[in-house]
């Protein structure tokens, strides 16, 4: 359930009883009022704490500035505030002036100031005789009276009738007491709280409560012992014997204070090597009985008066030994140090006191033949059992070592492959194998028969199939090629090797004018000119609008003109082909076919006849006739091999024969372009 702003409030105020402090308030409830209001009661709750004991001190001290405390919180602010108010209302009592505080002090200083000032409500200065002489009375109006005094209609107006604090509630007032106070039953009356008693207070082991107004100190229960004094605070405080006279030194002798006690220091000084005894008695010092050891090693000391000396000792020393650097006693000779090596080659000289020995070092044995030590051979004692590959004996020990593509492990025995592909030994791609390694190349190149190593680019254009890598021409680049078309009237195909006409025809890209026709061929493209001659017209629309490699000319006679309507010519057609050199020419190629519908007459009285009549140059093309379908076709065939570029124009006639008559005839102008490139 939500809390009240009530509950909040008692909530914050009771976390300020129990803590002293503001911070780290518990969250109650997710209300932001109820946040407000607790942290608001705790604040002004500290405010009245401080506040009380500010004025609890100045009450039992009659000063502020020996309050321990830090100036930078709120509360030390407060507790002095209340401290310095309460000073000037007892001043004020005691100099007779009037308990009446100046507005400008402030609501809570001027209540603090009232309530030590202890007068009475009003605040009349009872000092004043009755027999003085009165002032006129002047009437006030109860506005002007309220704006002079603004605490006028205050319960609590010179501490009201409250022993310590008052708190007016507008109807009444609220008493309350300082903190080691407690109020009594008449609500009005402030007791001291006995700390010592109801135990409250804070002494430790060792320590007694002695109860004060307001508060309690803590007095020691034992003494501090001799040469100490206790202070007020219970604390033992060291006592100067020598500033207080209670020392007993003679007259010949400094008094110098020491912690509990004092001592007596001889006015006459004793020169370096004496020392002075209890009586002032200058005394030798026996420096050789010190621990701090005066002579060095090797030598002893002998006392003198005042100072000593030091006396050498040279001792002798048997064979295997000698004095060391100080010279005072015998150490053994390390007859192994020395660079003349006593026991020789492949020997350990092993040194003992006074002596030494020589035995064989490890790898070697002891020939008793020669007396000497002799290398062992471990590759040929344990053969096989030391290297994993190779073995290779060396003085007193053995080398093992791996064949080409190995290396040695951390063992020193074992040997594991090596990865010869780290080095990049190749010029492309290395495959690491076993033992070994391999080198290959990417796409395009070849390895190199000469070093295995190296990759050479391959000829793609060269190769066998060369030619028929690419349709045109075949450029090689390193690890690979490229296929060209010619310079104009071709395009690269999407395979990249192919080359595709260009039709520039399609494409617009030609440069025809409105009265010429654009007829695409291998590679180009040509503009003809090509017209109906009088009495004909073009099949279709006089305007063109789609292109189309053949125009049809239909006889149109004008009316009346007898000689055109028997004229046998009934089409014009011109047409245009390309084709191709043909370099590997073996047989006729078939390159036109002129169908027409095989007459129903029978076949001595109607006939279809094709004839080429013009434009064969060379007798390069044939025509023949050849059934098929229920179709007469004329077929026309070149028959000699034709190098582009090259234009010529067929003239070709297709006859309707009855009777030995040509009764209808049909002509057909072929427009022949042989390219160089065919693709």
């Amino acid at each position: 359930a939500e809390l009240s702003v009530e509950e909040c409030c008692d909530k914050g105020v009771e976390w300020a009883n129990e803590n002293r402090k503001c911070a780290s308030l518990p969250l109650l409830s997710e209300s932001r009022e109820c946040s407000m209001a607790q942290e608001q009661c705790c604040h002004s709750q500290l405010q009245k704490q401080s506040c009380s004991d500010g004025v609890e001190f100045a009450t039992a001290r009659h000063e502020c500035d020996s309050h321990a405390a830090e100036n930078a919180t709120c509360e030390a602010q407060d507790f002095k505030t209340c401290c310095y108010c309460c000073l000037l209302g007892k001043a004020a009592h005691v100099q007779g002036q009037s308990c009446e505080p100046n507005p400008k002090m402030g609501y809570q200083c001027g209540i603090v100031f009232r309530s030590c000032c202890g007068k009475g409500p009003e605040g009349i200065d009872l000092s004043i005789s009755d027999d003085a002489p009165k002032k006129q009375e002047v009437e006030i109006s109860k506005e002007e009276l309220d704006q002079e005094d603004p605490y006028l209609h205050d319960g609590c107006r010179g501490g009201g009738p409250c022993s310590q604090q008052c708190r007016d509630t507008g109807s009444s007032y609220v008493c309350s007491c300082f903190v080691g106070y407690q109020l009594q039953p008449d609500g009005i009356t402030c007791e001291d709280i006995n700390e010592c008693i109801t135990g409250t207070h804070s002494c430790g082991l060792g320590q007694t409560c002695v109860n004060t107004l307001g508060s309690f100190r803590c007095q020691r229960d034992t003494s501090c012992g001799t040469g100490y004094e206790l202070t007020d605070d219970s604390r033992c405080k060291d006592i100067d014997e020598c500033e207080t006279g209670t020392h007993n030194c003679p007259p010949d002798f400094i008094c110098q204070n020491t912690p509990g006690s004092f001592r007596c220091r001889p006015k006459l000084q004793c020169r370096s090597g004496f020392i002075q005894d209890a009586l002032g008695n200058c005394i030798d010092i026996n420096e050789c009985l010190s621990t701090n050891m005066p002579c060095p090693a090797g030598q002893i000391c002998i006392n003198t008066d005042g100072s000593f000396t030091c006396q050498r000792i040279s001792p002798s020393c048997g064979r295997g030994y000698h004095l060391n650097e100080d010279g005072t006693r015998c150490v053994d000779v390390d007859e192994c140090s020395s660079s003349s090596q006593p026991c020789g080659e492949g020997h350990v000289c092993v040194n003992a006191p006074g002596n030494y020995r020589c035995e064989c070092k490890a790898g070697y044995t002891f020939d008793v033949i020669s007396r000497t030590c002799i290398d062992i051979n471990e590759c040929r004692r344990y053969p096989g059992r030391l290297c994993a590959h190779k073995c290779e004996n060396t003085p007193g020990s053995y080398h093992c070592t791996c064949t080409m593509g190995f290396k040695l492990s951390a063992d020193g025995r074992s040997c594991e492959d090596l990865n010869e592909c780290e080095s990049n030994p190749c010029s492309q791609e290395c495959a690491n194998v076993y033992g070994s390694y391999q080198c290959y190349c990417r796409r395009g190149f070849q390895l190199s028969d000469i070093d295995g190593i190296s990759c050479e680019d391959i000829d793609e254009c060269a190769l066998p199939t060369g030619g028929h890598i690419c349709s045109f021409r075949c450029i090689n680049v390193p690890g690979s090629f490229q296929c060209t078309c010619p310079s104009s009237g071709y395009r690269l195909a999407p395979n990249a090797r192919n080359c595709q006409d260009i039709d520039e025809c399609v494409a617009e890209s030609h440069n025809c004018s409105f009265n010429e026709t654009c007829f695409n061929i291998q590679g180009g493209f040509r503009c003809l000119s090509l017209e109906c001659p009088e009495n004909y017209r073009k099949s279709g629309d006089t305007v063109r609008l789609e292109k189309t490699d053949t125009i049809r000319c239909i006889k149109s006679c004008r009316p009346n003109d007898v000689s055109c309507v028997l004229d046998p010519v009934h089409t014009i057609s011109h047409t245009v082909i390309s084709l191709p050199t043909f370099r590997d020419f073996t047989r006729p190629e078939e390159i036109i076919f002129l169908r027409a519908i095989t007459p129903t007459y029978p076949a001595n009285q109607a006939d279809i006849i094709f004839d080429i009549t013009e434009g064969n140059l060379r007798d390069s093309f044939d025509i023949i006739k050849r059934y098929m379908d229920g179709m007469t076709v004329g077929v026309v065939r070149q028959v000699r091999p034709i190098v582009g570029p090259f234009h010529a124009t067929l003239k070709l006639e297709m006859n309707y024969v009855m009777g030995g008559v040509v009764s209808h005839r049909n002509i057909v102008n072929v427009h022949i372009f042989v390219s160089e490139y065919w693709f």
